[in-house]
């Protein structure tokens, strides 16, 4: 009989823990434990933003929830541009840590240089210099199955991602090497998925057919793959 899992959900950029409302329950149903978070300056914690607010208050958001909840064996997930944030959180705690699993998110790679710093893609052309909005471009690129009653629901909830949590990069030691990881890619999300599978992943991996938020457009299936997944990672 499969364990009981305990998920750590971080949200990507627009997003907040209301994101995975839908995915929550799917999670729990046989018992496992589900935090959704909401890191500061984001969702309804959006009073909080301000230009000071980094990658390193958003590390200490995940920290501080799992030390103050006394969470072990942790399956932490970690959606866009949130992987850089789990991935420095498995770096300081792995101790606390099951598994990390990136959905449809930025993997940082296994060296010991600052990485992930997005601000040479242009988001800052996009906002007031601190925050940049989700436009309907981005939409339209990455999300072209977010149509109906779910974009309408979701378009009213986006906050604007803040442009430290684009541009501070994250620097990572050998600790971060040593933790478990999974993989949820989308099709429609970006990223070149193909390309991306004939590379060697530290992992095992899921391929959704949905754009880049399946908590969304397909939560039952999101919320199967997370669970293989776990699994998966639990009896390795």
């Amino acid at each position: 009989m499969p364990k009981n899992q305990t998920f750590v959900m971080v949200p990507g950029a627009w997003l907040g823990g209301w994101a995975w409302k839908r995915v929550v329950p799917l999670l729990e149903h046989d018992g496992n434990a589900v935090y959704p978070l909401t890191l500061t300056g984001m969702g309804d914690r959006v009073h909080l933003a301000s230009p000071q607010v980094g990658l390193e208050t958003a590390i200490h958001d995940v920290i501080n929830a799992i030390v103050y909840e006394d969470l072990e064996d942790v399956v932490l997930v970690g959606h866009s541009f949130a992987g850089k944030v789990v991935a420095a959180v498995a770096d300081r705690i792995p101790e606390r840590l099951g598994s990390l699993l990136f959905l449809d998110a930025y993997r940082p790679a296994k060296v010991r240089m600052p990485q992930g710093d997005f601000s040479a893609e242009g988001w800052q052309t996009l906002g007031d210099g601190w925050r940049v909005p989700l436009t309907e471009d981005i939409v339209a690129s990455i999300g072209k199955d977010l149509t109906g009653a779910d974009r309408e629901w979701m378009l009213s909830k986006v906050t604007p991602w803040l442009m430290r949590y684009v541009a501070d990069p994250v620097t990572l030691s050998e600790k971060f090497d040593s933790v478990k990881k999974a993989y949820i890619f989308c099709t429609g999300g970006g990223d070149p998925v193909e390309e991306i599978l004939k590379t060697k992943l530290d992992g095992p991996h899921k391929v959704l057919e949905s754009g880049h938020w399946p908590m969304i457009t397909m939560p039952a299936q999101l919320a199967q793959a997370t669970l293989e997944l776990a699994q998966n990672l639990s009896n390795l």
